[in-house]
């Protein structure tokens, strides 16, 4: 039966949007783009696909799950690529740094407030509550992705797995990832259900066909570019990334911290797959135990700040880089070499989100329904889920204690809470928290403000310094 046979009309595509219209649209869910991955592409499937239908459920998806295959935040990704579709190169670009500055404003911001007054007691308590809250959101994090990902005894298991081996064996995070993904592949090839699951773009309510969108479902002329184009690609935003690297090193050698945190941040944009919050279990471990840059409690302030501002959620990189830099600034004042230092680590984080899409994408169009792809992506999901429950916990420790004890038997390797040093106020902070985001269904937003609130209160009581 057809459309015209039940009365039904089709609804007409949209017509054609220039660059420069797009631009505020791309504007607004930046500004919209709040709450992490999750809130944020969901914003961006309701202006997108619901609103606007300059793509397509099926198209949005498959963009999707590329965007979760690649190191760094999918979010910036996905808007990068959906640009790229519509406007090519110039499109993505305007796209994914519009996603990137309103966040990259709030968090220097922040910044310079925290290191010039974040000793001040209104203003530590304020973070006091503030990181009490990200414990509840990190672990909502977790719920929500398990509940997408774990549809299988196999991926539990792979979940299990990850977490154990990150959590009390050290293993690295990128071999995890890794593992896990050429787990899926092989079981998507063999047309295993085993690790088959939707994105977390998942939608209810009537599906928007492709069809029916701007973009329709013909792969762009764009999408077919020759060996030099691609090489052309390739050579200018390898250039863009790498060469402030080499110059750095060359200049100040491997031992300075502008040095160290370009190599860091630019090893860290090349490995850490599966989203946002996995990319914060690595950096946190990486930026606080073995460069000390910064302390578990100054990382999970970052976070709030992140969770707090719009755009991505690894913004909270510009906020370590800033701290590595302003505590040796070496010839530099220490709020000039913090700026730099946090500059430096959001140019050499995210000019390789670009070089994945403008070098990716082509190739991925030709791609849609690949069950390979498909299932290395379901595995690498169920493996972050793991791997997020690690930063839950490690989170934990360091906001609940105010002491940890190293733990070594044979390889197993990991911090023990001292129970008597238990903070009895942000452990009740966090339960609210908790009580709030999961019982309660309230926004995440207003949780973390009311959590900073509880904190400043706590200060005029004279219960928290």
């Amino acid at each position: 039966m057809t459309a015209a046979t039940v009365g039904v009309i089709a609804p007409a595509r949209p017509e054609p949007v220039t660059l420069g219209q797009a631009f505020w649209v791309w504007l607004r869910i930046a500004l919209l783009s709040f709450g992490g991955p999750a809130g944020q592409i969901a914003v961006m499937h309701r202006i997108l696909v619901d609103e606007k239908r300059w793509i397509g459920e099926q198209r949005f998806l498959h963009a999707l799950n590329y965007c979760m295959l690649l190191p760094g935040p999918e979010a910036q990704q996905l808007a990068t690529y959906i640009g790229w579709l519509m406007h090519r190169t110039k499109g993505g670009i305007v796209a994914g740094v519009l996603f990137i500055i309103p966040g990259a404003i709030a968090i220097m911001a922040l910044s310079w407030v925290y290191v010039l007054y974040g000793r001040v007691g209104i203003v530590s308590a304020l973070f006091f509550g503030l990181k009490a809250a990200v414990l509840a959101v990190v672990l909502q994090a977790v719920v929500r992705i398990g509940g997408r990902a774990l549809k299988s005894t196999e991926s539990r298991l792979l979940a299990v797995t990850a977490f154990v081996l990150i959590f009390f064996l050290g293993a690295p995070f990128p071999l995890i990832v890794l593992g896990a993904g050429l787990i899926g592949w092989g079981a998507g090839r063999q047309g295993s259900a085993a690790f088959r699951g939707g994105g977390h773009g998942a939608t209810k309510g009537a599906v928007v066909a492709d069809a029916d969108t701007l973009l329709g479902e013909d792969l762009p002329a764009h999408a077919r570019p020759t060996w030099r184009e691609t090489v052309r690609t390739a050579l200018i935003w390898l250039a863009l990334w790498l060469v402030p690297v080499a110059a750095l090193l060359i200049a100040l050698g491997p031992d300075d911290v502008f040095s160290g945190i370009a190599t860091f941040f630019s090893t860290m944009a090349a490995v850490t797959f599966g989203g946002a919050y996995a990319v914060l279990a690595y950096v946190a471990q990486q930026a606080v135990e073995n460069y000390s840059w910064l302390g578990p409690k100054e990382m999970l302030d970052g976070l709030g700040m992140a969770e707090t501002t719009p755009g991505p959620l690894i913004m909270v990189l510009q906020f370590v880089g800033f701290l590595g830099a302003y505590r040796d600034p070496g010839t530099l004042s220490p709020l000039l070499a913090g700026t730099l230092g946090g500059l430096l680590a959001t140019w050499v984080t995210f000019v390789p989100c670009f070089l994945w899409i403008f070098l990716g994408a082509p190739f991925i169009e030709r791609l849609r329904g690949n069950a390979a792809v498909a299932g290395a992506l379901s595995a690498i999901t169920a493996a972050v889920v793991g791997v997020v429950l690690n930063l839950a916990v490690w989170f934990a420790l360091h906001t609940l204690f105010r002491q940890t004890a190293p733990v070594a038997l044979g390889p197993v390797r990991f911090d023990a809470p001292v129970l008597a040093s238990i903070d009895p106020w942000a452990t009740l902070l966090a339960v609210g928290a908790a009580v709030a985001v999961f019982l309660l269904r309230a926004n995440v937003i207003v949780t973390l403000l009311a959590t900073s609130a509880a904190g400043v209160a706590l200060h005029f009581l004279g219960l928290v310094g």
